[in-house]
């Protein structure tokens, strides 16, 4: 039996089509049946408008390979407008789809074409095509744009112009890497893209293009008086994070200090010198900042300078070239010596009204305990006095009165004042006499004549505290006369260790970052003595580490590395020598670039190995320290994932590194307490020990919500290291904001560690730091809206982790003391705005969240969810201050610290 042929069958066998003509079969034929059916279907998807567009183009395709020139002509010209057309309006680019596939046709054309004004409209055209149709790397929007007319880059729209600086950048790295010569001269194009970028206010995408070329010179011709603030900050944005903008996009490295130093010509040459002397100061450049001042003939405006210039703790002396007049360079000359900073401070205090002394139970408010732990804590022990007497002085730091040390003797119920003093016993008086000069701070004539008294005492604790005192009481405040200088290295060459001790502390922290030659030149003596104990040796370390700080003093490094290498393997094993390498890190704080050599040299020293990679662990930690380096970040992660062989002491470091370097911006911050977080779950005992302090040091004086949280659950860890770790991080991270959530901690922690002596020092500790100055004092090494680091403040910060990382021996051992190195970071966090004669003047400001403007177009609000207060006003970390008047001018465009005004002279009162 036959089969019936399936009629629709599209097989090859002709039983369908009987019958049929011959002829008729090719019109039957499926696959151009399907053809026509697309086509027709692509039509019917297009409008009449779109269909005639496509049609003119097509047409336009033609003509334009006709042997006609005039025909070429119309076309080429029809062609253009269209295109323009599409480009300029931010619609669908239909000609560029619908000339899609004719690319090919008019590339090969164009190759063909004679030398003519025609073929160069060509390339115009073809330039534009290839930013969709180019294969990708061939770059053919550049090419045929070298081969155009140059004419103008932006009649052919913004995106065009954003596709041609890419792939100049891209151009100019391969040629970069192969060595070529170019064909053709790439700055003709980046010159026409970023004059185009300034005329449309795209100045961070003219930045980034110029970066990629290396050719920052031409910011110069392109920069006026109305963009120069927003190229800058952005220039100086990446100088900050040069890190992260390398890795993230690919580029050499990014050299910062040219980036900077661009910013500070620009700055100058429009008169923006408050930021101009900012810029300087980052990059810790003296000429620069001289350059600011002879650029500046308006003395109010140098009053400016210098009231920045102190709360940097920038030394500085003013000379004739500087400033002609002598009264006025007298007066310039103590602003920079911060000697109104205690004036300042005190009328703070007066206008919040908080200038009534505390003592150590208005901290602890034990009444809010129950009866029996209140009455545990309330035991007088000799821990116990000497955790209140770092109490008493850190609340009232700077206020000069309080209700232990300073009250008259009829008050007391000792019937003197010193009764307090001689409730601490041995070497805990040091630590009391000492508490006299914080509570001083900054008022250095009170200082002196207060702490006098003590140096006449039999008991040489008592004399070593008050050296210590007189160090801490011109901490920050400079003298041409440099009284402390004269009375402390009288006391240097005694016999006695504790005295030298509390001279040599004094000292450091006195003159630090001042470079001070002659101190220089008795430490160095006392280094080289082999006869001098070792703690002696440490402290005189720390103390040339603090005075040269960021000098990269190569003779100094010398002999720090000589001190190092003269010590048995035993001795460095002590807690207390961690001050020598730390104090090695000091001298190249913030210098990645000069740290090599000496890192060299360390290496090839006979050092002990593990003490070898101890030190170098340091030394990078400091020098990359606020660099936001990811590189470096990953290098210290690298090392915390080691086991540690017997000896080895630098994972503590390597910890405390990762926060050091990622500190100084808030992605790095954020990242970086997640990798810390890994750390605790998989990190051996030493890294756990550790890592509380890192976060402590990453969130200093800002208590972020996260931490905190993290740091409670560490505070009742199983291992008691881990939970004083956390308890002292807790203070660090509330440093003077009188968090009332940490407090809360804090006073349940004192409950819970009430039968620990150890545990509840340091619950004391932290809550002294909560309270700090009563909430008036940060410890952030951070100003100017965060783009300043202070290195003194951050070097007292990194002694004071660094320490913790062995509390037993240390601060809970005979050198409590080593707390006092915090003094270093304390500043008032405030903005007091004064007026010509620098005295108070209270104007309305508004206080809010900062807000990042970075690269934002227009004029947008640089604060948010504000508050309108009169001045003085105290800011929290991510607070910033604009003012909320026109009466008066800031000479000064940052809004911290004191902060001069001057009388608008077009200011018209409505009423």
């Amino acid at each position: 039996m036959s089969k019936t042929p399936n009629p629709n069958s599209t097989g090859s066998s002709g039983n369908a089509d009987a019958g049929k003509p011959a002829g008729e079969e090719a019109t039957v034929k499926v696959p151009s049946k399907d053809s026509k059916k697309k086509n027709d279907k692509k039509c019917e998807h297009l409008s009449e408008e779109d269909l005639a567009l496509k049609q003119q183009l097509e047409q336009c395709v033609k003509r334009i390979q006709d042997a006609d020139p005039g025909l070429q002509k119309v076309a080429l010209e029809s062609m253009r407008q269209e295109i323009r057309t599409a480009t300029i309006s931010m619609t669908v680019l239909k000609p560029l789809k619908f000339l899609r596939p004719h690319y090919g046709t008019l590339k090969g054309f164009y190759e063909k074409m004679p030398d003519s004004d025609l073929k160069t409209l060509l390339a115009d055209i073809l330039s534009v095509l290839a930013l969709t149709m180019s294969a990708e790397g061939e770059r053919e929007s550049l090419k045929y744009r070298v081969l155009g007319s140059q004419g103008d880059i932006g009649s052919w729209g913004h995106e065009y112009v954003r596709n041609l600086a890419g792939e100049v950048g891209q151009e100019y790295v391969r040629l970069e890497s192969e060595q070529e010569r170019p064909l053709y001269d790439l700055m003709v194009p980046v010159q026409q893209i970023v004059s185009f970028y300034f005329k449309h206010n795209a100045e961070p995408d003219a930045v980034d293009l110029l970066i990629e070329v290396e050719d920052l010179d031409l910011l110069l011709e392109h920069v006026d008086s109305s963009n120069c603030k927003r190229t800058c900050s952005y220039l100086t944005s990446l100088a900050k994070n040069d890190t992260f903008f390398n890795v993230f996009l690919y580029l050499p490295r990014f050299d910062e200090i040219v980036a900077l130093d661009y910013a500070c010509a620009m700055y100058i040459k429009f008169k923006e010198y408050p930021l101009a002397l900012v810029t300087a100061l980052a990059m810790d450049s003296m000429e620069n900042i001289k350059s600011v001042f002879t650029s500046c003939d308006d003395n109010l405006q140098k009053a400016q300078f210098c009231c920045i210039l102190a709360r940097h703790g920038q030394t500085f002396d003013l000379d004739e070239k500087l400033c002609a007049s002598n009264e006025d360079r007298e007066v310039l000359q103590e602003i920079v010596n911060n000697v109104i900073l205690s004036e300042g401070y005190l009328a703070l205090a007066r206008d919040i009204e908080v200038m009534e002394p505390k003592t150590p139970d208005d901290i602890y408010k034990l009444h809010l305990l129950d009866g029996q732990a209140s009455a545990e804590q309330s035991v007088d022990s000799a821990t116990q006095n000497l955790a209140a007497t770092f109490v008493n002085a850190f609340v009232n730091a700077g206020f000069g009165q309080d209700k232990l040390m300073t009250v008259p003797s009829e008050a007391t119920s000792g019937g003197s004042s010193t009764s307090w003093l001689f409730k601490n016993k041995e070497h805990r008086k040091a630590s009391a006499a000492a508490s006299l000069g914080m509570i001083l701070l900054w008022d250095v004539d009170s200082g002196f004549a207060q702490l006098d008294k003590y140096l006449h005492s039999t008991d040489t604790h008592v004399v070593a505290g008050a050296l210590l005192g007189v160090g801490i009481v011109n901490c920050g405040i400079k003298n041409d006369l440099d009284p402390a200088l004269a009375l402390l290295s009288d006391y240097i060459r005694k016999d006695d260790p504790s005295i030298r001790i509390g001279a040599i502390m004094g000292l450091g922290l006195s003159y630090a970052g001042a470079r001070n030659e002659e101190i220089s030149s008795i430490l160095i003596h006392i280094l080289e003595d082999d006869k001098v104990s070792l703690d002696v040796i440490a402290f005189t370390a720390i103390s040339l580490g603090l005075v040269y700080v960021g000098s990269c003093h190569r003779n100094i490094a010398e002999e720090l590395i000589y001190a190092l290498t003269d010590r048995s393997e035993a001795e460095l094993g002590e807690p207390l020598a961690r001050l020598l390498p730390l104090a090695l890190g000091l001298l190249y704080l913030g210098k990645q670039d000069e740290v090599e050599g000496i890192a060299n040299l360390l290496k090839t020293s006979t050092l002990h190995k593990k003490i070898r990679k101890h030190c170098l662990m340091i030394l990078h930690s400091c020098a990359y320290a606020g660099s936001g380096d990811v590189l470096k970040v990953q290098h210290f992660l690298g090392q915390c994932g080691r086991h540690l062989v017997k000896g080895e002491s630098f994972q503590g470091p390597a910890v405390l590194g990762i926060a050091m370097v990622a500190m100084s911006e808030e992605l790095g911050i954020e990242m970086t307490i997640r990798s810390l977080e890994h750390l605790l779950q998989y990190g051996d005992q030493n890294i756990r020990r550790a890592v509380p302090l890192a976060l402590g040091l990453l969130c200093i004086s800002n208590p972020k919500v996260n931490v905190m949280d993290t740091l409670r659950r560490l505070s009742r860890d199983i291992d008691i290291e881990v939970a004083m770790a956390a308890t002292i991080s807790l203070g660090l991270i509330g440093a003077g904001t009188n968090n009332a959530r940490i407090a809360g901690m804090l006073r349940y922690l004192s409950n819970c560690h009430r039968r620990y002596s150890s545990l509840l020092f340091c619950v004391r500790i932290a809550q002294g730091l909560v309270h700090l100055g009563k909430g008036l004092i940060t410890l952030s090494p951070y100003h100017s809206e965060r783009f300043l680091l202070s290195p003194t403040a951050l070097a007292g910060l990194i002694i004071m982790v660094h320490m913790c990382l062995d509390m037993r021996s240390t601060i809970l051992g005979k050198y409590h003391y080593l707390l006092y190195f915090l003094t270093l970071a304390m500043q008032p966090r405030m903005l007091m705005t004064v007026d010509e004669k620098l005295k108070p003047l209270s104007v309305p400001v508004r206080v809010g969240q900062a807000v990042d403007l970075l690269g934002q177009a227009g004029r947008p609000k640089t604060i948010t969810g504000s508050q309108t207060q009169l001045t003085p006003v105290l800011l929290g970390a991510e607070e910033r201050a604009e003012l909320a008047t026109e009466k008066y001018i800031p000479l000064s465009p940052i809004l911290e610290g004191f902060v001069i005004l001057k009388e608008n002279p077009e200011y018209r009162d409505d009423n």
